[in-house]
């Protein structure tokens, strides 16, 4: 898996790419932590991930909860379909914001 950031609006986006699994989990939850840590709000790119288990579903869970402890925005964007299914079943989808992308939710919030 591999992690990039980039800021758009008020954001802090985080692009993950590959299978997101028990193998790259601890990574990614680092990574949402310390942008958390820092007090930027998080929106995780999940387009170019096909593949997400439980331990990944974990970590977005995670990322959300703090971010309602701290006050700060949180949410889900580029999710395939494949991923959808996942949150779907485990009704993340009706906790967790999801959005299009980044720029949709910063042009919408304007």
């Amino acid at each position: 898996m591999q992690f990039k950031l980039r800021a758009v609006g008020k954001y802090t986006v985080i692009d993950w790419t590959g299978d997101m699994d028990l193998s790259c989990t601890s990574d990614a939850r680092k990574q949402l932590l310390q942008c958390q840590d820092d007090g930027q709000h998080v929106l995780v790119d999940l387009t170019a991930v096909f593949h997400i288990d439980s331990s990944g579903v974990a970590v977005l869970v995670e990322g959300y909860q703090i971010a309602k402890e701290y006050g700060l925005d949180f949410g889900l964007v580029g999710v395939s379909h494949s991923v959808m299914s996942v949150l779907k079943l485990a009704h993340i989808d009706e906790i967790v914001p999801i959005h299009a992308s980044a720029e949709a939710l910063v042009n919408s919030e304007c």
